[in-house]
């Protein structure tokens, strides 16, 4: 049953702002086997927003897994926020060159403890603007990914096979996945391609996107790339390059994908990206709450039974 905001309130926890105390009660959203996850700042509307808020606000939900921006990570390193703000607004990561050179692994890595003692998991770190980084740059996004004990990193896909290219060779270097976020104008082509250059490039696949923009189920392409894929974003649109909608109103099929991700045993975040907009008198975490609760309510459903010859 879906929680309501006042419901969430009692769920939250009382810590104060950078706080490092024990949270009282940890997460949990792996679900037979399937680990949902949740990516964040994003799905609550706000990139910029501090990583003490981002994790309040993911223990609040349950969630004990997630993508997270480098926005929120960076700020807590040092760089300042101002200069996220421009890059993130004209995709211009020079500005940052300097800073985040000069920030403190340490941080990180007292940040990824932070999020650990509470329970969460950063799994995924998602960086903007990557195929404009320097070189020194992107040795520092894959040791800061490592730093915070991510499993990948995360950007969106270049078409320009130069770009997948090169980033997949610091991803190889530094033996760490690199996932590729394809929108409706990517297809299975382009991923394959990016697979082809890199025994480290993989594929974000977001369902969403995949159903909206090819008008065909993800459900092939994930089984038989499983091994490249870094995670799922579930959302729910409609084909046709339809709209986002709250999850089960659309033509994305959530359930048969995380259904097969629980029978398969993939070890895939099933990671939930909040797009669809928010219903009047509500708020985004009430209705993130509802995307949790939908896929844990597919996940406790058996899978149909084949048709009988």
């Amino acid at each position: 049953m879906p929680y309501t905001r006042r419901e969430l309130g009692k769920l939250a926890l009382a810590l104060p702002a950078a706080s490092l105390l024990p949270f009282q009660t940890k997460p949990d959203s792996r679900i037979d086997g399937v680990q949902i996850g949740l990516n964040v700042p994003y799905s609550f509307g706000n990139n910029l927003m501090p990583a003490d808020e981002t994790l309040r606000n993911v223990v609040q939900l349950g969630v004990n897994a997630v993508e997270l921006r480098s926005q929120p990570v960076e700020a807590f390193m040092g760089v300042p926020t101002e200069l996220l703000r421009r890059a993130s607004q004209k995709a211009d990561v020079e500005v940052l060159e300097k800073p985040r050179l000069a920030a403190p692994m340490d941080r990180a890595k007292a940040l990824r403890t932070q999020w650990e003692d509470a329970g969460v998991r950063i799994e995924v770190l998602k960086f903007d603007g990557i195929f404009n980084m320097s070189d020194p740059v992107l040795d520092y996004a894959f040791t800061l990914a490592q730093a915070l004990g991510a499993r990948a990193i995360s950007c969106e896909i270049s078409h320009d096979l130069a770009n997948t290219k090169r980033v997949g060779q610091f991803a190889d270097k530094h033996s760490l996945m690199v996932g590729y976020h394809g929108h409706t104008e990517t297809n299975p082509e382009h991923w394959k391609a990016a697979f082809a250059q890199a025994a480290h490039n993989g594929a974000n696949v977001d369902i969403g996107h995949f159903v909206a923009g090819t008008n065909t189920s993800p459900v092939p392409f994930i089984t038989e790339y499983h091994d490249r894929i870094t995670h799922l974003h579930i959302k729910d649109r409609r084909k046709n390059n339809g709209a986002n909608v709250p999850f089960g109103e659309g033509d994305t099929p959530i359930k048969e994908v995380l259904q097969l991700l629980r029978d398969q045993k993939w070890k895939i975040q099933a990671t939930i990206e909040f797009e669809y907009p928010v219903p009047p008198g509500s708020d985004r975490l009430a209705e993130i709450a509802k995307c949790v609760q939908f896929c844990k309510a597919a996940l406790s459903t058996p899978a149909p039974r084949p048709a009988l010859p």
